[in-house]
């Protein structure tokens, strides 16, 4: 969804497209349950569908791979600082890799000082990932590098 329409749509429309969404049966993320109930998710699908990404400067592709993408995530507020982010990005280097699949991107925050308050960390920091397996793979902005995780291969970008 592009970003216009989706500051557009805020709120109930939002609710009511993303449940068209996993109605249809595509899987546009994972989700991550803490007793049962739901308590974070992370988007994930083949860049191609993110316009957003398709069309950004600092996030522009790095080579012609097909590559998936974590483009952001959500945790509950109570569940936050609890690692469950981490959790969500390994799970979906483990879908990604069900699907096929060869590499995945992440497009983290790395803060240039302390802590960033949560509402503008919701692409995960640069340590998330890194705790994932992933590496940077490119850095066109001072905090906000390409992280690769690549599947199958000896070396990583």
């Amino acid at each position: 969804m592009k970003r216009a329409k989706f500051k557009l749509d805020k709120g109930e429309k939002n609710k009511r497209a993303f449940k068209k969404i996993v109605a249809s049966g595509e899987v546009p993320g994972i989700i991550a349950y803490a007793d049962g109930e739901p308590v974070g998710w992370c988007a994930l699908a083949p860049r191609e569908n993110y316009p957003l990404l398709e069309n950004s400067r600092v996030l522009a592709r790095i080579d012609s791979e097909p590559v998936w993408s974590v483009p952001c995530f959500f945790v509950a507020k109570p569940y936050r600082g609890k690692g469950v982010t981490g959790q969500l990005a390994k799970a979906a280097v483990a879908y990604a890799r069900q699907q096929g699949a060869r590499i995945i991107e992440g497009y983290p925050v790395e803060p240039k000082k302390g802590r960033m308050p949560d509402p503008f960390v919701y692409t995960g920091l640069i340590s998330t990932f890194q705790s994932a397996g992933f590496v940077e793979a490119l850095r066109r902005s001072e905090t906000r590098p390409i992280m690769r995780y690549s599947i199958g291969s000896r070396k990583r970008p």
